[in-house]
């Protein structure tokens, strides 16, 4: 398999690229531009009278305060909104950790999104759904009662994955596409990432179990984006783009999306090596 592309200098970056990549400067812009996504969205669906279906990370998250402000300062409503988080992390016995654990992004989208938002603009708790691990299901139910997700908002992980759907390479691109909401147990690579992180290098304090939103889901929505700024996202967006459609590299299956597009900052658009 050829990795040429990991030798894609910046300027090279995008050219020929199966993904559209929009490439900008530091990783302000990036959360800038994934705010403005957002809002926009909104505002054109609240216009007329539509609701508006998100799937929400939790990493990046720069976009967040960004967010907020703006919903606050234009006195945005958010009351037709969903947002459909992607994952949580899980104990060992398989239930939602502790909204008040440092890992917690049940915890983090409560302290920096919706607390933070006018209580007469934010959605009603109900319309901040995170997949349960105990009926995984009821995400692909609820995206279709809802009439299918507007935007799927993400990062990309040290092996390519998209929430936490971890690489299989056993499986064909079309069997893992097809992969629904669920509980797994999370690769050594991305727990040592975000050990990194996250807890400062404590890989052995991470949670082993997470329930993340499918790759149905995901490829699912009428449009993809993907934010990348970190030094090793050189590599990432640089496969992600370029490489083989596999189930060995999650984001790749986005080259099949019609409207998927990855915003990079300068940084994550520098050569790899």
């Amino acid at each position: 398999m050829s990795m040429e592309y990991f030798h894609l200098t910046a300027e090279e970056l995008g050219a020929g690229a199966k993904i559209p990549l929009l490439k900008l400067g530091d990783s302000g812009e990036v959360f800038y531009e994934l705010a403005l996504e957002m809002l926009c969205e909104i505002e054109r669906n609240n216009a007329a009278s539509r609701r508006t279906v998100f799937i929400c990370p939790v990493g990046p998250v720069g976009q967040y305060p960004i967010f907020v402000r703006l919903v606050n300062e234009r006195r945005v409503s958010l009351r037709n909104c969903w947002f459909l988080n992607m994952d949580e992390y899980l104990t060992d016995a398989g239930e939602w950790i502790d909204a008040g654990h440092k890992l917690s992004f049940r915890g983090f989208m409560q302290k920096n999104v919706y607390d933070r938002i006018a209580p007469e603009l934010v959605m009603p708790e109900n319309q901040r759904v995170f997949p349960d691990p105990h009926a995984p299901q009821r995400m692909a139910s609820l995206i279709a009662e809802l009439g299918g997700v507007d935007i799927a908002f993400g990062g990309i992980g040290i092996n390519g994955h998209l929430a936490f759907n971890e690489p299989q390479d056993e499986l064909t691109p079309e069997a893992f596409a097809a992969l629904p909401t669920r509980v797994l147990t999370i690769s050594r690579e991305t727990r040592t990432a975000n050990a990194i992180g996250d807890l400062n290098g404590a890989i052995d304090a991470m949670p082993r179990l997470a329930v993340t939103i499918g790759m149905a889901e995901i490829l699912g929505a009428k449009k993809i984006r993907l934010g990348v700024f970190r030094d090793w996202h050189r590599a990432v967006v640089r496969q992600a783009a370029y490489g083989e459609v596999s189930a060995h590299f999650p984001a790749t299956l986005c080259q099949r999306h019609p409207d998927a597009k990855i915003i990079v900052n300068a940084n994550a658009a520098a050569r790899a090596f």
